[in-house]
């Protein structure tokens, strides 16, 4: 009978020898880089093209292209040896990111970096390249099946003798009042307007309105603080 390996002999050799380090193939890991930062650049591509929040963040876009490679470099690291991956899985649950995401599909992405980086990590390569095809049609179609009917801000500040001419131009908006401030000189109102196309032109005419003092569109993406 043949010599039984337990997990301990097995932890020690591992441990003591590093034997795994010996078969590593550089042109594999080569590999495994260059498609996690192609399905990552497809990543930041996506990201940019579907965008639809206030402003765009070139360097929030940019981590989704590391974040790919180094998921992918992890995962190869940690496959290597048993001590590597205890280690690693230990240290990683240290980490701690204090970054608020405020949009949900934001999270979508990163979820998307990882499993393309663990993916490439792995040498699963249809995997990560076909899924990330997928996900990534999949987001397009979305963003353009998405609802024309964009959100909107409608801030108006007017004295009194305004309040007739303003609620008669509102009238012909599909407006939602989300705030009104009264003070002694000036009424202020916050509405949530959708909107079609980028005809503004009611701006104008609100704006023209004898005792509006000004007018402001703002595109709403749900995070508004008063």
């Amino acid at each position: 009978m043949g010599e039984t390996v337990n997990f301990q002999d097995l932890f020690k050799k591992s441990m003591l020898h590093l034997e795994s380090f010996r078969s590593i193939s550089y042109i594999d890991v080569l590999i495994g880089l260059m498609a996690s930062f192609s399905i990552g650049l497809f990543i930041f591509y996506i990201y940019k093209k579907t965008f639809r929040g206030v402003v765009y963040s070139y360097n929030y876009n940019v981590t989704f292209v590391l974040m790919t490679m180094i998921t992918a470099l992890i995962i190869m690291t940690i496959s290597t040896n048993i001590v590597l991956s205890l280690g690693m899985v230990g240290a990683l649950s240290i980490v701690r990111f204090r970054t608020a995401v405020k949009d949900p599909l934001d999270i979508v992405y990163m979820f998307w970096a990882i499993s393309a980086g663990i993916a490439s990590g792995a040498k699963l390569y249809p995997i990560a390249l076909i899924g990330s095809l997928m996900v990534g049609l999949v987001l397009l179609w979305l963003s353009r099946r998405k609802v024309r009917e964009q959100p909107y801000l409608l801030i108006i500040r007017h004295s009194e003798v305004a309040i007739s001419d303003v609620r008669s131009q509102l009238r012909k908006l599909n407006y939602t009042l989300k705030s009104k401030t009264v003070r002694k000189d000036y009424i202020e109102m916050t509405i949530e307007i959708r909107l079609r196309d980028d005809n503004t032109a009611f701006v104008n005419v609100l704006s023209a309105i004898e005792g509006v003092n000004d007018v402001s569109l703002i595109n709403y993406t749900g995070d508004y603080a008063q």
